[in-house]
Parts: C-alpha cells; sequence; structure tokens
C-alpha cells in the first residue's frame, strides 16, 4: 500500500520557522526568500500498516531522497522512496511494491496577485497540490493551502484538497473519478538547541480523508486517519530521530473486515518509524 505522508514533511519550514512572524512581503523581488534543500534518509519501520493477520510482521528497511524549497511563487514539498534496500527475504517489501513518489507544489498567490493576503493568523494562501504515485497506483489532488501561525508551534503548513483517482489497483471502482477530500496539517518546531548549534524537534503530520465513496464495498470506508509525531535530533548535516505514527483505517481499509487472504485486516493502530539522515 501507498504511502500518504512523510515524518519529514515539515522540514521545509525549517528555515521559515527562522524568520520573524510576519506576513509574506512580495512587493518587490519575488525570489528574495528563495531557499532549497535536499536529503538522504534510511528508514526503518516496525508494524506499518495496513496489514493482516498474516503478515503481523510489516516492516521494511528502505531508502529515502527528500527534497523542497521556494522559488519565486512556487513552494515544493517531495520523496522519493526504494522499498527493501537490503534485498532482504523477511521484508514485506521483498518482491513487491519498489517504489512510491509524492510530489507536493504549492503556487503562492500572495506572490502571484503582488499583494497581502494575510488574514488574523494566515501569513500566506496558497493553490495546493498533492501528486502521490505508486506501483499501480496514482492518486492526484488539487485545493487551497496556507501558512498559519500556531501559538508556541510558529508556522504551520495546512491544506484541503479535492481528491482524484486515476489508478488504484486495490480500489478499481474509484478509478477515474474525484473521490473525497483530504486535510493535511505539517509542523517543525525546534524546542531545545544544544551549545553546539544541534536542536531537538518536535515534528511531524495529521491526514485525514473524509466523504469518501465507498462504492457499496464492505471493506472499505468513507474517512480514514493518520498522524504522525516524531523527536529528532538534527545537525547541520545529520539528523536521527524516532517517529510513533497512528492509523485510523488505514488508506481507507475498514479495520477488521476481510483482505484478500481471507484473514481480516489489521488497518487501525500504531506504528514506529526510525530515521537516520545525511543533508546536502
Amino acid at each position: 500500500m501507498a504511502k500518504y505522508s512523510k515524518s519529514l514533511i515539515a522540514a521545509s519550514l525549517l528555515a521559515a520557522s527562522a524568520t520573524p512572524a510576519m506576513a509574506a512581503d512580495y512587493s518587490g523581488d519575488i525570489h528574495k526568500n528563495d531557499y532549497k534543500w535536499m536529503q538522504f534518509n534510511v528508514m526503518h519501520t516496525i508494524d506499518q500498516r495496513p496489514f493482516t493477520s498474516g503478515q503481523d510482521d510489516y516492516n521494511d528497511t528502505y531508502l529515502e531522497m527528500e527534497f523542497g524549497g521556494r522559488s519565486g511563487l512556487f513552494d515544493l514539498y517531495g520523496y522519493v522512496d526504494v522499498f527493501d534496500i537490503f534485498d532482504n527475504k523477511h521484508s514485506n517489501k521483498h518482491k513487491d511494491q519498489n517504489l512510491f513518489m509524492k510530489f507536493a507544489p504549492r503556487m503562492s498567490l500572495d506572490a502571484l496577485t503582488g499583494k497581502d493576503l494575510s488574514f488574523g493568523p494566515v501569513q500566506e494562501v496558497y493553490i495546493a497540490s498533492l501528486n502521490n504515485v505508486g506501483d499501480h497506483q496514482m492518486e492526484n489532488m488539487i485545493g487551497l493551502g496556507a501558512d498559519v501561525m500556531v501559538p508556541w508551534f510558529g508556522k504551520v503548513g495546512m491544506n484541503v484538497y479535492a481528491r482524484y483517482s486515476s489508478e488504484n489497483q486495490f480500489f478499481q471502482e474509484e478509478e477515474g473519478d474525484w473521490n473525497g477530500y483530504w486535510f493535511a496539517m505539517n509542523w517543525f518546531k525546534p524546542f531545545y538547541t544544544f551549545s553546539n548549534g544541534s536542536f531537538i524537534s518536535y515534528q511531524g503530520y495529521l491526514d485525514y480523508a473524509f466523504d469518501l465513496d465507498k462504492h457499496n464495498r464492505t471493506d472499505r470506508t468513507s474517512d480514514n486517519l493518520a498522524t504522525f509525531h516524531g523527536i529528532y535530533w538534527h545537525s547541520d548535516r545529520y539528523s536521527v530521530g524516532y517517529g510513533l505514527k497512528y492509523f485510523m483505517d488505514a488508506y481507507g481499509t475498514k479495520d477488521g473486515s476481510t483482505a484478500f487472504d481471507g484473514t481480516p485486516w489489521k488497518s487501525s493502530g500504531f506504528s514506529h518509524y526510525f530515521s537516520a539522515t545525511y543533508k546536502f
């Protein structure tokens, strides 16, 4: 099953988090705040959801190239995952899905219009999109996004999308149709800095899909949720961390319903993620 979100989805907010809490100013050069970043993560997951009772050790070690930045009108986050990097027969991705990609570009309406569209805690407004691509799966989303100042957290990214399914081998009934909506929120909060400049952060996200058409299938749900909460140590070149992720009916698969092998899906519960990162 494809993933919809990642533990470091808020990493691009690191540079922004260091700036004053004020609305974006695009009255002059729209490229004056440009930046970009890229990093490679080795990830190990334990009890990834969903899995069936015959696959109670849904674990894998995989490589992730993660990137993001800002260039004028455009804000970008994305990653490419390569699964089962050790070709381990004990991995649940062994001889299975090899690749998953996420691309999440946003276009700033403030920069496009040259006007300050901020209001209240909302600092900047975007046309937001999200594209998830895996083996025999593609979904595309379009909607509105915003950078919102939240007490203690600072700048938090929030997006609401309408969801279109181009291809889904696990739920073919929805292919070629708009199906439901998606709310995404992510944060990156450094909360303790060491004397050498390295720091500890609390970072994570919440994804909630709703108003989904089940197409009369008893193994599907009309909503689902995933939320990740991670504690990470960061230096200029490295980071390591642990994250706890909670799934509710992961990816719309109803917990306890009958899976393809006749056993019940286990699509709700907690998963564990360990990460080691090198930053370019």
